[in-house]
């Protein structure tokens, strides 16, 4: 009872504990959620409609893409630029079908299986054929050879784990196909709808035929706004504000962007780094010039290009090597020589020069043993066979081959990183056996029996070794100019004083305006995404750390001038400012160009008044007239002259882009164009179509797109 009476005693303060540990725990959840909630954020590449892509299903959308390119291409691998275009396509087309989609699933639109059918059925679409699915013969997708490639796929995949890989690649590559192609076929069909509800009709053609075809010409006056010097044109604030007002939809922003200043500094080497390449390469020419085999001196020297050993086309050189070696004596040494252009030295020796085939058609017979003792008794006997009349494809079969015909060309290998003795012992065989010759090649491990069937493209091919090197800064001069700029940095910590002095200190301020998200490189310059990731993190005013970036030779510091919200851009924006002060400007000189044409009535008084007088001819209504005399594209004076008849004199002066003008029409005439009423009907369904493309603009808008690749890639 006493203890009881203890707790009763102490109720108040026994309550504010468990609230207080109530509280604590509802705010450990809470915060929790929240880190949650942002960890989750930052794994997001960006949203549509509120629908948010992680990095990883956009990386996935990213390797489908790349691989259906290489195999598009033959190519193996992309470079950067490429891989940044690969990633800017799929963005687009990521953002793009979600916005088709919502639109569409709104509408009850949707892509049968049926209709795809249909498209696979037809053969004609484009992307069809990109596939390997095409007939040869009639250049036609083939749905046949899909249907007979899917039911092998089937198999392949159950009983050749080998076969499995290569019917893999070419399955993913159809999917991704097939799934384009779908797309599109809704993207169309929207489209489509959309298009229905934009007619013409005969009379709007004929009106349109008219616009496009009646000529006029004139005697055209003109006065340049260029005659009043700017200086001489008041400009007020309310004048200013009158005219933002009026031109405001045109600063419309959509999406936020950055205004930056920087300094960049490229490190490049110093007469001390070149002076030490240079005895490097004399070396090199030295060790080049006695060398029976030059491959140990190229791969010493980490050279640009590698040395395979094998006559190949010019095409597997740099342009500056290709164009000195026809030039060249074989065994003769050029260089060391400087390349400006590529930055580079260079020393070539060339090792051969020789006509040979551009492409080879060949089939082989590939031998293997228990042995390679054992192998090449096996390929001996096949060899004899064949030189004594043996079917080739028939003992192809027996060893389980095909001895199928295939095509080999020059720039299958003349690429490759390096090449064993075996490859470049089977690829010599090639480029030198006669039509029809049958040759045994020993191999390490086994034999090779080859027939060369056919060869054409006789070329010109060269084996020459090359050390090409970058003309590259050393890590103290790398040192001394991180140093030197780190101490500026350091000693300006302040967008002012980077500002007032970068130019003292020997640096170059440089601006960048309109930054956006969707920026691959800042300022142009490789490897600076921790730089974006700053810049959009950071506020008005603020100063960077130093960056080392590009390849490994920019040094880069930035100040956020200026942030450009989604919205109207405002009158106190200086670009904003630029362009509404000189519309207010030429909208003053109108003023007065047009008060000194008041009351003139014919040419000969405008000319009186100072104006310029050209003949003008060929104007249509359908299309802007450009007048020589000021220079410029001028619509409101193709309207006027329309509208005036043959013979008379417009008294209303016309206010255009770099002037004012009066004009006299002193002929009309119609071009030798029959009229087709279903022609032109059509052509105004096609225009209308192209004005109302823009609807995906609107989408855009409306869907609250949001980009955030600068963070991951």
């Amino acid at each position: 009872m006493a203890a009881l009476g203890k707790i009763r005693s102490r109720g108040k303060i026994l309550i504010g504990i468990i609230g207080l540990a109530l509280f604590a725990f509802i705010a450990e959840q809470a915060v929790e959620s929240y880190n949650t909630t942002r960890n989750n954020e930052k794994q997001q590449v960006g949203e549509v409609y509120g629908e948010k892509i992680s990095v990883q299903e956009f990386q996935k959308l990213v390797d489908e893409y790349t691989e259906a390119l290489k195999m598009q291409q033959g190519q193996e691998n992309l470079n950067d630029e490429q891989m940044n275009q690969v990633k800017d396509a799929v963005w687009n087309s990521y953002v793009q079908s979600k916005l088709v989609e919502d639109e569409a699933k709104k509408l009850g639109l949707t892509v049968t299986d049926q209709e795809l059918q249909n498209i696979l059925s037809q053969g004609t679409n484009p992307m069809l054929l990109q596939t390997p699915f095409v007939n040869q013969q009639t250049g036609r997708f083939d749905v046949s050879s899909l249907k007979k490639f899917l039911a092998d796929y089937k198999a392949q995949k159950m009983t050749n784990p080998q076969m499995a890989s290569q019917y893999e690649a070419i399955y993913k590559y159809w999917t991704f196909i097939e799934k384009q192609l779908r797309m599109q076929l809704l993207a169309q069909k929207y489209q489509s709808l959309l298009a229905h509800c934009l007619l013409s009709n005969p009379v709007e053609a004929k009106m349109a035929f008219k616009e496009e075809n009646e000529e006029s010409q004139i005697q055209l006056a003109s006065l340049p706004y260029s005659s009043i010097d700017d200086s001489k044109i008041q400009v007020s604030e309310s004048d200013l504000k009158a005219k933002y007002d009026e031109l405001k939809p045109r600063f419309r922003q959509f999406v936020e962007t950055r205004n930056i200043k920087y300094v960049d500094v490229q490190v490049d080497a110093s007469a001390a780094d070149r002076a030490a390449l240079k005895k490097q390469f004399a070396d090199y020419a030295k060790d080049l010039a006695v060398a029976a085999d030059p491959s140990t001196v190229v791969r010493k020297s980490t050279s640009l290009v590698n040395y395979l050993g094998i006559p190949v086309s010019k095409e597997a050189y740099p342009a500056d090597i290709a164009a000195r070696l026809d030039s060249m004596g074989v065994g003769s040494v050029y260089g060391p020589v400087e390349n400006r252009q590529d930055n580079t030295l260079n020393i070539i020796k060339l090792m051969a020069k020789t006509q040979l085939p551009d492409s080879v058609q060949y089939r082989q017979i590939q031998v293997m043993g228990a042995s390679a003792e054992a192998a090449h008794k096996t390929a001996d006997s096949i060899y004899a066979a064949l030189n004594n009349g043996a079917d080739f494809e028939a003992l192809a079969k027996k060893y389980g081959q095909t001895g199928e015909k295939t095509w080999i060309t020059t720039r299958q290998y003349q690429n490759a990183p390096s090449m064993d003795k075996d490859t470049k012992e089977y690829i010599a065989s090639l480029n030198t056996l006669p039509v029809n010759a049958v040759k045994n090649i020993a191999l390490t491990q086994g034999n090779l029996i080859v027939q060369v069937l056919d060869r054409k493209g006789m070329i010109n091919k060269y084996d020459a070794a090359v050390i090409k090197k970058t003309v590259d800064f050393s890590k103290d001069t790398y040192r001394t100019a991180y140093n030197k700029f780190n101490s500026f940095v350091g000693a300006n910590p302040t967008a002012e004083g980077i500002v007032k002095n970068a130019a003292k200190s020997g640096y170059r301020l440089q601006e960048a305006n309109e930054v956006s998200t969707a920026e691959h490189y800042l300022a142009g310059i490789r490897s600076t995404r921790e730089a974006l990731k700053w810049l959009f993190d950071a506020k008005e005013g603020d100063v960077s750390p130093l960056y080392e970036c590009g390849d490994n030779n920019h040094l880069l510091v930035v100040v956020l001038d200026k942030i450009n919200p989604v919205g109207y851009r405002s009158l106190k924006d200086a670009q904003v400012k630029e362009i509404v002060k000189a519309e207010v400007i030429r909208d003053k000189k109108a003023e007065q160009l047009m008060a000194k044409l008041n009351g003139v009535g014919s040419i000969a008084a405008a000319k009186a008044k100072g104006a310029m007088i050209t003949p003008v001819n060929q104007i249509t209504f359908a299309s802007p007239v450009f007048i020589t005399s000021t220079g410029a594209v001028e619509p409101a004076l193709s309207g006027a002259v329309s509208a005036v008849a043959k013979g008379a004199f417009d008294k209303t002066p016309v206010k255009g882009n770099a002037g004012v003008y009066l004009f006299q029409v002193t002929g009309r005439t119609m071009r030798p164009v029959k009229y087709d009423a279903k022609a032109q009907e059509q052509k105004l369904r096609q225009r209308a179509m192209q004005y109302a493309s823009n609807f995906m603009n609107e989408l855009y808008v409306k869907a609250k797109v949001v980009d955030n690749r600068y963070l991951f890639f």
